[in-house]
C-alpha cells in the first residue's frame, strides 16, 4: 500500500480478460488455442479451439493495466506469426464461417463437452470482460444492481459483431443476440446471502453446471464464489480491440461504481434500482434494453430504469458519461473518459463496419482492413508486433 501514488489510492483495482479469435490474414479462423495454451504461460483455452483467452492481474493504474494487456496481446501476435503467419481476427463472432461445427479444444474436459452438447457454436464468441475489485460484499451486490440496470450501454459502446456466415445480419452484436443467458431468470440480488443461496439452489437443481455457469451481462465474482466475492465482472461487452476505447469503457464502469459507493456512504438509495422498480420489472427492462442494444447499438431506443421512459441509447450514454466526468476528475482518471465522445461521434465499430459494407465492401474486405488497422494500433504499444498484409484480392 505504501508504494501507491496519491492518484492510485483513489482508484479501484481492475483486471481484464480478453478472448480473441486466431486465424489467417484473410480473416478465416483457425483452431490454435490448444497449442497456444500448451506453449505460452498465462494463456488458456476456451471450449472451442478457435479462440483463446488471456488475463491481467488486477491493477489500480490505468497505464499499467493497459500495458500488461497489450504485452500479452503482442506476445500472442509474435507466437502466431512464428507458427504459421497467423494473426488475430477482429470481431466477436465467427463472422465468415459457413459451418456450425464446434471444434472442441479439450475433449477430455467435461465442462467443455457439456457446453458443446448444450449450446453449440452460440457460445463460440470473443469478448472483453472487465473486473473491478470491491472488497465489501454488500457494496458489491449494490453495485451489481446498478450496473446490471445499465449494462446495455456498455454493449452499445462496444458492439462489433454484425456479420455471420459472411453476411451482415442486420444486428450490431450478433454475439449477444445468440449468446444463451443462463439461467434464464436471474434476480437483482438484495444481499450477498441472497446471491450465495440462489447460486447454490441453481447448482442443486441442475440449472447451473457449476458456480461459473452464471452467464449474464454482469455478475458478482470471486475466487471462491459464491461464498466469497470481491469483484464485479462486466461480461456484456463485445471484444474491445482499441486500447484507448478499452480504457474509456473501464473508466465509465469505475466511475459509476464510485458514484454508487459514495451514495452508500451518504445512506442514499438514489442509485438502487430496487428503490424505483420491482425485481420482475427490472429484469424485463434489462432484457429488452440488452436486446435492443444488440440489434442497434447506439441507434437503439431503450427504457431508462429510473424514469421508465423510452430514450435514445446515444442520449442515455452521453448523459451518463457527462455525469461521470466530475467523479472521474475527483479520482484522477478523467482523461481516460475522453474517447467516449469519439464513440458517440463515430458510432460503434459495428456501425462503422456496416457503413463500409454500404459503400460496396464485402464483410471479408472489412475484416481484412480491420486486421491491418488494429495491428498498427497494437504496434504503437510494441513496435516488434508483426504487421501482416492481407491479400489485396477480394
Amino acid at each position: 500500500m505504501d508504494d501507491l501514488t496519491d492518484v492510485e489510492r483513489r482508484l479501484l483495482t481492475k483486471g481484464l480478460e480478453e478472448e480473441v479469435y486466431t486465424g489467417t490474414l484473410d480473416a478465416d479462423p483457425v483452431a490454435l488455442s490448444h497449442r497456444i495454451a500448451a506453449d505460452l504461460s498465462g494463456f488458456v483455452t476456451e471450449p472451442d479451439a478457435r479462440n483463446v483467452e488471456y488475463t491481467t492481474d488486477p491493477y489500480r493504474s490505468y497505464k499499467t493495466l493497459l500495458d500488461r494487456l497489450m504485452a500479452k496481446r503482442c506476445q500472442l501476435r509474435r507466437y502466431l506469426c512464428r507458427v504459421g503467419n497467423y494473426t488475430l481476427i477482429p470481431g466477436s463472432t465467427l463472422s465468415l464461417e459457413e459451418s456450425d461445427e464446434f471444434i472442441i479444444s479439450n475433449p477430455n474436459n467435461p465442462y467443455y463437452r457439456f457446453i458443446r452438447d448444450t449450446y453449440g457454436t452460440t457460445v463460440v464468441t470473443a469478448s472483453t470482460h472487465i473486473n473491478v475489485g470491491i472488497p465489501d460484499p454488500e457494496a458489491l451486490i449494490a453495485a451489481y444492481r446498478l450496473l446490471r440496470a445499465e449494462a446495455s450501454m456498455y454493449l452499445a459502446l462496444t458492439a462489433n459483431s454484425p456479420f455471420l456466415h459472411g453476411q451482415p445480419t442486420g444486428a450490431h452484436s450478433n454475439r449477444w443476440l445468440v449468446f444463451p443467458q443462463t439461467p434464464h431468470e436471474v434476480p437483482f440480488f438484495t444481499s450477498h446471502d441472497h446471491f450465495r443461496k440462489w447460486v447454490g439452489q441453481q447448482i442443486e437443481s441442475g440449472a447451473m453446471f457449476n458456480a461459473r455457469h452464471l452467464w449474464l451481462s454482469i455478475r458478482p465474482n470471486g475466487d471462491a464464489t459464491p461464498n466469497e466475492i470481491e469483484r464485479l465482472e462486466l461480461r456484456i461487452c463485445d471484444r474491445i480491440s482499441q486500447p484507448s476505447i478499452l480504457g474509456a469503457v473501464v473508466a465509465l464502469f469505475e466511475s459509476r461504481i464510485w458514484q454508487l459507493l459514495e451514495s452508500l456512504e451518504r445512506g442514499s438509495r438514489d442509485l438502487d434500482p430496487l428503490a424505483f422498480r420491482s425485481d420482475r420489472e427490472l429484469q424485463e427492462i434489462c432484457l429488452r434494453n440488452e436486446q435492443r442494444a444488440a440489434e442497434s447499438s447506439l441507434e437503439a431506443t431503450i427504457t431508462d430504469w429510473r424514469t421508465g421512459e423510452d430514450v435514445l441509447m446515444r442520449d442515455w450514454v452521453e448523459s451518463c458519461w457527462r455525469g461521470c466526468l466530475p467523479t472521474a476528475r475527483a479520482h484522477g482518471f478523467e482523461d481516460h473518459l475522453a474517447p467516449i465522445a469519439e464513440i458517440l461521434d463515430e458510432g460503434s465499430l459495428a456501425q462503422q463496419w456496416l457503413a463500409q459494407v454500404a459503400t460496396g465492401l464485402s464483410p471479408r474486405e472489412v475484416l481484412r482492413r480491420s486486421i491491418v488497422k488494429l495491428t498498427d494500433i497494437d504496434r504503437q504499444y510494441d513496435p516488434e508486433c508483426p504487421s501482416p498484409l492481407p491479400p489485396s484480392n477480394p
